[in-house]
């Protein structure tokens, strides 16, 4: 009797949604808790093993970092052809990244622990991170200065040092000459070749046209051979230096300290040095380019990218939204055709987004970028200006897809408006337009930020539009730089959403690709998480300020 009572009462009901939420909350921490640890934990200074190793009876040496480890079964063993001790129960095996890829060929190989002879941790290890063919490890046998040897093993690690970082800089200095002064100078040209196309097209070509135009061409040649001479000398000194290191299985290479990132020996490093380290890889992350096929470096223009098709997104979305929402709820006649509309809306949020992607490339790029080429662009035929995927279109389809949310927020902030408020200010003399404007619609701007901050939400994490109507794997320049009009719409660009699939599920280097895919999924799902967690006490303020009113 007494626990008919109880549910009578409605107290398991609590009980239940408590426990549900838990859950919620538990596997959502335990979620984050295993991206961050999978992501970040890579960029810390790993230990360096050198082991032993017997291989088709003959004893060779590996070095690497440990990755991973798992263990098979004797009969899973024995199935796949390994040989184990009759008394074996399992196998052991270690997945080890050797680096080394322009020697050995690839980044990772599983040894098996049965057939590891010794292993030890050298102090005089070295990690070497490069721009091209992943780490290098070994050991550092001497440097060299124009093809002659300045320093032996004893002396070379602290000679070398200081060298990487002059490298560095100049390569900085590289960088922001090609994409800065040479970048300007490339840009000029181009507009200088369609602006002479123009005027052919236009049947305004004559000598004083061309006599102008090459001008313009010989003061950016001019500016050009000057900028040559600068990055040849960059390069003389950039190419200047080399390590001569040894890998662990003896044989000795060379390697420019142009084509270095970062060196250092994780064995000898002491807790603040591998906490700088991290710091350095860490930052690296977030304001660096990709590399090595996006599986090395950072990922800032994808957040770059991100970041800017969402503010065009809301800039673009905003105005529709309200506008449609004010005129359903306090213009348009509620009735039947008003009503059809609203389950239209409805029914667009529920409509699959590679369905907005079609659409937006069918009519957002061929039909109306089409357009515009031909009205506007004819002298860039056949290459399309915005008749191709760019940043415009891509915001335009998450617009389009996110409109039903903020419509629909905007009329439910709208409708919790009292009507008295409506026909006080109505009767102090204020027109329609003026309550609105001036009432209503401050009232009801909780509830549009609330709408607005959940479209950007969804729209951030959005994907599969985005790979038809402007997302690239790898943006050659961001959609904003120096170049007039300094915005291109035009541009494609990079995404996080599409960065993470690309890195998962198209990079050739799975391993090495892993942990950047835990560590941009963590970046993005903190980013959503945030977004939603403001717009929710937006939403539980608007309603705790209007409660009275609703009452």
């Amino acid at each position: 009797m007494m626990i008919k009572q109880w549910f009578k009462s409605g107290s398991p009901w609590i009980w239940m949604n408590a426990a549900a939420v838990s859950i919620s909350l538990i596997l959502v921490i335990g979620l984050l808790l295993l991206i961050a640890v999978r992501g970040l934990g890579h960029y810390w200074p790993a230990e360096v093993i050198e082991y032993e190793y017997q291989e088709s009876n003959q004893p060779i040496k590996i070095m690497g970092e440990l990755v991973d480890s798992t263990v098979m079964s004797a009969r899973q063993a024995r199935a796949s052809n390994y040989q184990l001790e009759a008394d074996a129960d399992h196998l052991i095996q270690h997945l080890i990244k050797v680096g080394n890829r322009d020697l050995t060929g690839m980044d990772f190989r599983w040894i098996d622990a049965p057939n590891i002879k010794a292993k030890e941790s050298p102090k005089q290890a070295i990690v070497i991170e490069r721009r091209e063919w992943g780490n290098f490890y070994g050991y550092l046998i001497a440097l060299k200065s124009h093809g002659k040897v300045i320093a032996t093993e004893a002396t070379a690690w602290d000679e070398m040092q200081p060298r990487l970082e002059k490298v560095l800089e100049i390569f900085e200095e590289i960088k922001a000459l090609q994409n800065g002064e040479v970048g300007k100078i490339n840009y000029g040209l181009e507009q200088l070749r369609l602006k002479q196309r123009r005027l052919e097209i236009d049947k305004q070509w004559n000598d004083e046209a061309e006599k102008e135009i090459l001008e313009q061409k010989k003061a950016y040649d001019a500016d050009y051979v000057v900028l040559q001479q600068q990055l040849a000398t960059l390069y003389q000194q950039i190419s200047a230096d080399s390590l001569l290191v040894k890998s662990a299985n003896g044989k000795e290479i060379e390697i420019s300290l142009e084509k270095c990132v970062r060196i250092h020996r994780p064995n000898a490093m002491s807790m603040v040095a591998k906490i700088w380290h991290y710091g350095e890889k860490f930052i690296e992350f977030i304001v660096e380019e990709p590399r090595e096929a996006n599986t090395e470096g950072g990922i800032f223009p994808a957040i770059f990218g991100t970041v800017m098709m969402v503010m065009l997104m809301a800039v673009i979305v905003t105005p529709f939204g309200v506008v449609a929402a004010v005129y359903l709820r306090e213009y348009a006649k509620q009735g039947f055709t008003t009503r059809l509309i609203r389950i239209a809306v409805n029914n667009l949020a529920g409509v699959p987004s590679i369905v907005y992607g079609i659409f937006g490339l069918g009519f957002f790029v061929y039909i109306l970028g089409g357009n515009i080429d031909e009205l506007f662009y004819p002298e860039s035929a056949p290459s399309p200006v915005f008749g191709t995927p760019g940043l415009m279109w891509a915001s335009l389809t998450l617009a389009l897809l996110t409109l039903p949310v903020v419509i629909v927020s905007t009329e439910e902030g709208l409708s919790r408006i009292p009507k008295s408020i409506r026909e006080g200010s109505l009767a102090l003399g204020a027109t329609k337009a003026e309550t609105l404007w001036r009432t209503v619609l401050p009232m009801a701007s909780p509830a549009m930020m609330t709408g607005l901050i959940l479209a950007i939400a969804r729209a951030a994490g959005e994907v599969a539009p985005l790979m038809l109507v402007g997302v690239v794997k790898l943006a050659p320049t961001l959609p904003l730089d120096g170049n007039f009009p300094y915005l291109h719409l035009e541009r494609k660009f990079m995404h996080l959403g599409f960065h993470i699939y690309d890195v998962g599920f198209q990079s050739p280097n799975v391993e090495a690709a892993r942990p950047l895919v835990y560590a941009t999924s963590l970046l993005l799902v903190v980013v959503i998480i945030g977004l939603n967690m403001f717009a929710i006490s937006v939403r539980n303020n608007l309603r705790e300020k209007y409660r009275a009113l609703e009452g």
